[in-house]
Order: structure tokens, then C-alpha cells, then sequence
């Protein structure tokens, strides 16, 4: 799964805008919009949430699900859950 969020921010470190990333996916902008909209989980097709990440991954973006290791050896970021240890607490 991937979340609204992940979407945001794999975007921002791939550094394209929604159109791109559209184009790149081969969907629509209305669609992308709508999917960065979603609270929490993205909802929607398979096959489209397949070739967003689809998309992210020939950005040298990979999408990290929870529970998941990283297989690649760039740089990243990982949120952690509230509760685990290494979070900061007010």
C-alpha cells in the first residue's frame, strides 16, 4: 500500500510536479490529484497505483511499506510510528 503522504513525498524527492509525475504514469492529473488527496491509503485501481510506483521507481524513488526493508543503497526517509523507540515526544 501507499499512502497520500508517501505519494507527497516521493514527488518532492523526485522533484516533479503532479503533471510529470501523470505523464510519467501514464494517467491522468485529476487522478494523481485525487490520490494525494486520499486520507491515509490510497484507494483506487491496482493497476493504477501499480504504475504510479511504477513511475516513482524510474525516478529512483522506491516506496517503502510498513514492515518493509529497503532493498536499495541510496539515501531515504522512514517514518516511524508514534510510540517507537528513537521518536521524539513533546
Amino acid at each position: 500500500m501507499i499512502t497520500a503522504a508517501q505519494m507527497r513525498a516521493a514527488r518532492a524527492l523526485a522533484g516533479i510536479d503532479q503533471k510529470t509525475l501523470a505523464e510519467k504514469a501514464g494517467v491522468s492529473v485529476p487522478t494523481i490529484q485525487r490520490m494525494e488527496a486520499s486520507e491515509g491509503n490510497v484507494r483506487g485501481v491496482i493497476e493504477t497505483l501499480t504504475k504510479v510506483i511504477e513511475a516513482f521507481n524510474g525516478c529512483g524513488v522506491e516506496i517503502i511499506g510498513d514492515n518493509q526493508q529497503s532493498t536499495g543503497g541510496g539515501r531515504g526517509v522512514r517514518l516511524i510510528q508514534p510510540g517507537s523507540s528513537g521518536t521524539l515526544t513533546k
